[in-house]
């Protein structure tokens, strides 16, 4: 079938990517994500892995606050580990590659309002991506009475 929908497991590639990660075993999982968001980053020419990467950004993303759910029926059905913050700029920075690059599935999009969805996603998807700046405890000031 090819992709039914604008979701990042909703083609066949990320499907398999989701069964994938399901069959192993949970201590892989991790290295599976971080392995197809760097081979993404590092492509030249046609981004082969594109649609498993952007499954992988919303893997990350998920784990992040502000970031939705994985819907189980369409991606993995077994529970994810807890993914490292470095996962986080890599997966955006994959995201990018993805969203700009004449190679990547954004101009393959037949309908142009689903290409406007997609592009949607990835936006969303890097924004949540985004590492939260470290917060600083502001010292205790006397206020004027």
């Amino acid at each position: 079938m090819g992709t039914w929908g604008t979701g990042p497991f909703d083609n066949d590639a990320a499907a398999d990517f989701a069964a994938g990660l399901d069959e192993a075993e949970p201590e892989r999982r991790v290295a599976m994500v971080r392995d197809v968001l760097v081979r993404t980053f590092d492509a030249r020419g046609l981004l082969t892995d594109a649609d498993e990467a952007v499954a992988a950004a919303a893997l990350v993303a998920a784990q992040c606050p502000g970031g939705a759910p994985v819907d189980p029926d369409d991606g993995p059905q077994e529970p994810m580990p807890a993914f490292p913050d470095q996962l986080r700029k890599l997966a955006r920075e994959a995201l990018a590659r993805i969203a700009t690059d004449p190679c990547a599935p954004a101009p393959n999009w037949v309908d142009p309002d689903d290409a406007k969805q997609w592009q949607v996603l990835l936006t969303r998807l890097r924004a949540v991506l985004v590492p939260l700046p470290p917060t600083v405890p502001l010292p205790d000031v006397e206020r004027p009475a």
